[in-house]
């Protein structure tokens, strides 16, 4: 019998707690009507939990609480599943913001399953009764005022989770109708039947999950196709702000986290508009998307192998198009939409290359992909960060080769490939090269600041000498929009004179701001 919750306990419960709803999974799953009859509500918990007990298993044996506690919430934050994932999650960091800096008594089980039970429900944009959030809150009511040892507390706990689970099937009307209570609830009332084994040093019972009242074909509910998850880097802000728009798009709304990482849940029609909201406050990473209404929803992929280029402007697109790639235009200095590019994955075949051609674009056409993937499609997104790369990528292209070496290939030819350009300055800029004003040229190579020059043809000698090595056997030349007549050839005739071994091919690229693009391989 415990007297405290300290670290090697919690180590023991979150194990117990994973190895217990890995066991109850199908019991679990077999509940799952509410928020969609998805039937995953206990595969999620089971994952969520594991993520937490790995990330304990990678600290050294004497960590002490506040670690020990952080280390499990952030676990359970990066590795959420679903729904009843992402809250539990948060419960998990209640607990942890009061076991972090406490003794670990029963009292102080009372405060951390009071502070679980407010976070949690804070993170849920439009909570609804008989739920995971309704079990959670009403254990906490149970056990707040308790100033007993911790066995009698966490016997409460589980006491009562048991009876809030039972009486979620009268309190939502899809749960009566289909006979069965809260998989969400039932997942979190098995969590605190661990804590209750481990601190009672009582391991042979496990809660009794109440079966469905009869045979379940539940009927899917009226709402959005798509579930979409991310992991977001942002500020406090920047969350409050996202929240409104993802509120505006669907529902199921969950926002868990904090210090400038967050796990972000929503089921909307439109996933790559709820991508692009995250994109818009902060960086989006582990995107997840899951196509939760596919009768009658989903898209019929075309056949065969393809490749998407991203391309600024009609010139440069007309580039991509004629080596046979199905092309999204996009406006220089901004990333098309997800819609645009999912489009053009679904045009393109059933496997699929994506040249995202900028390095702002790569989030998007990522977020694209994995709607694409959900939808059958074998996508991959290649890391290009310019046209040049994209054009080195698809040079290489073969669509009679396995896709998994013809992605290999693809990549490696763009990856080497240099590329750089030349800009004429509209305004002031510092950068690593040197302040630059209206009027002066500025060469970059590969993404950064390299010449700040006064004359446009002689900046751009320099950035091709710089970028020309004694291995390159290839250079490309995109001329933009309102380039001086002449540019490229002075370029060709230079490195003719100098390199008469390089090949050096030219085309019309038509993109603004950039007079020239370059790339060398």
């Amino acid at each position: 019998m415990l007297e405290v919750l300290d670290p090697p306990a919690v180590r023991r419960w979150s194990r117990l707690a994973a190895e217990n709803l890995g066991r109850a999974r199908e019991e679990i799953d077999a509940l799952n009507v509410f928020p969609v009859p998805d039937g995953d509500t206990g595969t999620n918990l089971h994952l969520t939990m594991l993520s937490a007990a790995e990330a304990l298993e990678g600290l050294p044996g004497d960590a002490d609480a506040a670690t020990t506690w952080r280390t499990l919430a952030q676990g359970a934050l990066l590795g959420a599943r679903g729904n009843s994932g992402v809250i539990v999650s948060q419960a998990l960091r209640g607990l942890a913001e009061v076991f972090g800096t406490a003794e670990g008594r029963g009292a102080d089980l009372g405060r951390g399953l009071a502070r679980a039970a407010e976070l949690a429900r804070a993170a849920v944009e439009r909570p609804v009764e008989g739920t995971l959030l309704s079990v959670l809150g009403s254990v906490a009511v149970a056990v707040r005022d308790l100033s007993g040892d911790l066995a009698s507390v966490v016997r409460r706990a589980a006491e009562e989770a048991r009876a809030a689970l039972r009486r979620t099937t009268g309190q939502l009307d899809v749960l009566a109708r289909n006979g069965v209570v809260d998989a969400g609830g039932a997942g979190l009332a098995l969590i605190l039947e661990s804590l209750a084994a481990v601190v009672t040093d009582s391991y042979t019972e496990r809660l009794d999950i109440p079966a469905p009242a009869h045979r379940l074909t539940p009927e899917p509910e009226a709402g959005p196709s798509y579930e979409v998850m991310y992991l977001l880097e942002a500020d406090t802000a920047a969350v409050g702000a996202l929240r409104g728009e993802l509120d505006a798009l669907g529902d199921s709304l969950v926002v868990v986290g904090g210090e400038g990482l967050w796990n972000v849940h929503v089921h909307v029609d439109d996933a790559g508009a709820a991508i692009e909201a995250g994109i818009r406050h902060g960086r989006p990473y582990r995107i997840k998307v899951t196509h939760l209404a596919a009768a009658g929803r989903t898209h019929r992929a075309a056949r065969g192998r393809g490749v998407v280029a991203v391309a600024a402007g009609e010139a440069l697109g007309a580039v991509f198009e004629r080596s046979g790639a199905v092309v999204v235009r996009r406006d220089p200095g901004a990333s098309p939409s997800a819609a645009a590019v999912l489009a053009a994955i679904r045009q393109a075949g059933s496997e699929v290359v994506v040249l995202p051609n900028d390095s702002g674009t790569r989030e998007v056409a990522a977020a694209a992909a994995e709607i694409a993937r959900e939808e059958g499609t074998v996508v991959s997104v290649l890391p290009t960060r310019a046209s040049v790369q994209g054009l080195a990528a698809l040079a290489v292209h073969d669509p009679l080769r396995r896709f998994d070496d013809d992605v290999v290939a693809m990549t490696e030819a763009a990856a080497h490939t240099r590329y750089g350009h030349v800009w004429v300055a509209d305004r002031v800029v510092m950068t690593s090269a040197g302040l630059v004003r209206p009027g002066d040229v500025l060469g970059v190579i590969d993404g950064d600041a390299a010449i700040v020059g006064a004359d446009l043809v002689e900046t751009a000698l320099e950035v091709v000498g710089r970028m020309v090595s004694a291995s390159s056997e290839l250079v490309t030349l995109l001329e933009g929009s309102g380039a001086p007549g002449g540019l490229m050839r002075a370029v060709q005739d230079r490195l003719a004179g100098e390199r008469p071994d390089i090949e050096v091919i030219r085309y019309e690229g038509g993109q603004g701001g950039y007079p020239l693009l370059i790339g060398v391989e």
